[in-house]
């Protein structure tokens, strides 16, 4: 490949997950419009993730690439069980707060990443991984309003516990899928998600969905198809021509637009503490990409899960 081609493929996949990125932070705004509860949602997702990215899979003739093995199909396996988590405790997140704050803890993944990493490999912190880890844990004291006279009743109902467990999943899925070599996106996704129809149906109240208005069948077909499928297949396309380094920076454009969209249309408005906390957790999160090129690499990869 020469220098132009890689030139136009860099800017070419700059430019998709870009649009994935920027999709994806809309997804908060949508869910509280869909009517559904999170299990509900999630179940649509994973319908309409199945469906549409084996399709593409089918079409562009890549299932008869694959490479099968065990391990992979397990590590997979597992990763669709804690992605299917993360999905539910992050839509509950939603419903239970503003999209603001679930998305800043929600957040803290790269963190927890860090943390669970040293815990599970006996990775040594850094000084810089431990200042982030106390910067991110006082930004979300901050912006969750946590206080002495904070009730065990009043935390479970104010969303946080729900955004910090959708975070901690987030990063188990990271950890487990980074063993997975060689089955492709399209079959890790397939498999993810059909994990996902078969973990949720027990639970999904079909009746629920008799009592959608044609806009929130609009509104649940849009988080299904757009903010999944679409968004998969952007991101996907994307990685294999994006440094670790770019990948970092650019998902920042996910939090950025939901809190952005949470503010101008919801009308939410954080009160100091708050805002001050929401830079903290950036701020920190910002440190954990300061660590030394010897450290093993945590950042998406072609085969990992998404959002």
């Amino acid at each position: 490949m020469n220098h132009n081609q890689a030139s136009l493929n860099s800017s070419s996949a700059k430019l998709k997950m870009i649009v994935s990125m920027v999709i994806f932070g809309s997804i908060g705004f949508f869910s509280e419009r869909s009517n559904l509860q999170s299990v509900e949602l999630v179940f649509v997702r994973c319908m309409c993730a199945t469906l549409f990215l084996s399709t593409c899979w089918v079409l562009t003739g890549k299932y008869k690439e694959e490479k099968w093995s065990k391990k992979d199909i397990f590590q997979t396996l597992v990763c669709g069980v804690f992605l299917v988590l993360n999905w539910v405790f992050l839509f509950k997140a939603f419903e239970q707060t503003s999209v603001t704050v679930a998305i800043s803890i929600y957040h803290l993944a790269p963190v927890f990443v860090l943390l669970l990493g040293a815990i599970l490999y006996k990775e040594k912190l850094t000084l810089i991984s431990v200042m982030s880890l106390g910067i991110c844990f006082i930004g979300t004291l901050l912006v969750s309003g946590i206080n002495a006279g904070t009730s065990m009743s009043d935390l479970l109902s104010s969303g946080v516990v729900w955004g910090l467990l959708a975070a901690f999943f987030y990063a188990f899925t990271t950890l487990a899928g980074k063993g997975i070599r060689e089955l492709s996106p399209y079959a890790t996704t397939f498999l993810q998600t059909l994990v996902g129809i078969f973990m949720l149906i027990p639970l999904v109240s079909f009746h629920s969905f008799s009592e959608l208005s044609s806009i929130n069948w609009i509104v649940v077909a849009t988080t299904g198809i757009i903010h999944t499928g679409i968004v998969y297949l952007l991101f996907f396309d994307s990685l294999r021509f994006l440094s670790s380094n770019v990948i970092s920076v650019l998902v920042f454009l996910d939090p950025a637009v939901a809190i952005l969209l949470d503010t101008l249309l919801t009308g939410f408005r954080p009160d100091i503490l708050q805002s001050v906390g929401i830079v903290l957790i950036f701020g920190g999160m910002g440190l954990t990409m300061m660590k030394t090129k010897k450290k093993p690499d945590y950042s998406y990869r072609e085969g990992e899960s998404v959002k």
